[in-house]
């Protein structure tokens, strides 16, 4: 009788180890190789919006498995999300930290200041990428020519831009001693960008989703088509829009303002969406952008 015990009990041991491995598995996120050579997590959290409680929300989020982190001098959070990350007990070296220089500091000649105080505010010895945030006419070359300095010097890893057009990317290539490594432009299944998705992706940079779930405003979440292939799979809606742009290729940035959202949207590894499924989410575009004025050709701020 006691050898039968040991034996379920070495059974039940054993298959607790392998569910909590195979939970750790539904959790590994996976990696896109820039351009550079560096690997960069493919899913991660954003921090827009996320200010008084940014500390705790990063914190959660990197405990709960999340390793890329992307905030942003504007979002006015670098302090806050630099003390979640040291909340979360997590080595340095095992997480991608992203910000961005605002537009201000680029009119105004501040951005080596600026980027120096988010080194500081983060509580970083190096960044591992820095976007120029919107491309500010007149000001895009020479902000890059200092984001190339810090990384000569081993302060940045990796450099690129956000919110740029076609032909705000084929103007900065032309001088660009770097090449970008990232567009990180507003997608989702109301707003897929097909055409600056391939284009970015034709230069061999890669794409990288903000806004991810519309933001919260433009509705779809609520969007019944995706309701319907949610329904199918047992998931979120949430989920099915992350995993659709999972298989896009693309990375992308849930924000982290709800720690049971942040666990929820790291939790869509262990299915898949159908190739008509997918098509079907990319068919519902409406060229719909969260803010009628995120426009990179015309932008106010």
């Amino acid at each position: 009788m006691k050898n039968i015990q040991k034996t379920i009990l070495a059974i039940a041991l054993a298959l607790d180890v392998v569910n909590q491995t195979n939970a750790q598995k539904m959790n590994e996120v996976p990696t896109v190789r820039l351009n550079n050579g560096m690997e960069m997590p493919q899913l991660g959290v954003g921090t827009f919006l996320v200010k008084d409680d940014a500390a705790e929300r990063v914190c959660h989020a990197i405990k709960t498995g999340f390793r890329l982190i992307d905030t942003a001098q504007g979002y006015g959070n670098e302090k806050e999300v630099g003390e979640g990350i040291r909340l979360s007990g997590i080595d340095r070296s095992e997480l991608f930290i992203t910000t961005k220089v605002n537009t201000t500091e680029m009119r105004n000649g501040t951005v080596r200041q600026s980027i120096d105080q988010s080194l500081a505010d983060l509580g970083v010895d190096y960044l591992d990428l820095v976007l120029i945030h919107w491309p500010v006419q007149g000001h895009i070359k020479e902000t890059w020519r200092i984001l190339e300095e810090y990384v000569d010097n081993g302060k940045i890893r990796s450099i690129g831009v956000s919110n740029f057009n076609p032909h705000h990317l084929d103007d900065l290539l032309e001088y660009a001693r770097i090449r970008p490594v990232i567009n990180q432009i507003e997608v989702e299944p109301y707003m897929t960008q097909q055409d600056v998705v391939g284009y970015t992706f034709r230069k061999g940079i890669q794409v990288e989703a903000w806004g991810p779930l519309g933001q919260g405003v433009t509705g779809v979440l609520h969007d019944p088509v995706i309701s319907e292939i949610a329904e199918r799979h047992d998931k979120s809606v949430a989920q099915i829009i992350l995993r659709w742009h999972m298989q896009r290729g693309l990375v992308t940035i849930p924000r982290c303002d709800n720690d049971a959202y942040t666990e929820e949207n790291i939790n869509i590894f262990d299915f898949e969406l159908s190739p008509s499924e997918m098509e079907i989410i990319t068919g519902l575009n409406r060229n719909q952008r969260s803010n009628e004025k995120n426009n990179p050709d015309n932008f106010p701020w």
